[in-house]
């Protein structure tokens, strides 16, 4: 079995900042501090420097990519529609704390973000994320479409109930606060907006993607 890689983590906002070298140690940080920053690195000079720098300049940043599609695939799949925005979510365990956001496709401009949350998962960010990407786009009257690359949320919105089997509890209620609302918003509100799925294997990862892979 090969050896876990150790990582480094950077924490821009929180209790305490600074490079930290244990998640235990950067999760007591962000836990419970609302804007919290932070992002995992593989070496403690990459995690030093990047303390030294903006948030935003790292969050998002992909290993170089290349699909191992054939030709004929990629040619069939075509290339994004960058009048677009996209939308993703990291969490840090299952559940654990979790954080969603959505960016203009082209640019990477961040256009929202929410959390750190806490007893969050992946699927409710995901899908938190849609919701909050329609409303945004219905409020601006844009004809622009949503990529995520969540099946299991897009059919969460397309049902317009939000499936988790997560348990509700005092940690997360907040959160749920905000299921809550995602769903009434989608009972109550009509939307044009197209829906898409993000096609990972021939464009590398979304553009929202976090980077903590």
């Amino acid at each position: 079995m090969s050896k876990k890689k150790k990582k480094y983590y950077t924490v821009w906002k929180g209790h305490k900042t600074g490079v930290f070298e244990t998640w235990n140690d950067c999760k007591a940080q962000i836990t419970n501090y609302e804007g919290a920053q932070y992002k995992s690195f593989e070496t403690f000079d990459a995690a030093k420097n990047a303390l030294n720098g903006n948030y935003k300049d790292y969050i998002g940043k992909n290993k170089s990519f290349s699909s191992s599609l054939s030709p004929e695939q990629l040619k069939k799949i075509g290339q994004p529609n960058y009048n677009s925005i996209s939308v993703d979510a990291a969490s840090s365990g299952n559940p654990g704390v979790m954080e969603y956001r959505g960016v203009d496709t082209k640019t990477k401009q961040q256009l929202f973000i929410q959390g750190p949350f806490q007893e969050g998962t992946n699927n409710i960010g995901e899908f938190l994320a849609i919701v909050h990407g329609l409303a945004l786009l219905k409020k601006k009257n844009s004809n622009r479409i949503i990529y995520t690359d969540s099946r299991t949320a897009i059919s969460w919105v397309k049902k317009k109930n939000c499936n988790t089997k997560l348990q509700r509890n005092e940690k997360n209620k907040a959160l749920f606060e905000l299921v809550d609302r995602a769903v009434n918003w989608l009972k109550t509100n009509n939307y044009t907006t197209t829906i898409v799925k993000w096609e990972t294997k021939a464009w590398g990862e979304i553009p929202a993607d976090f980077g903590r892979k």
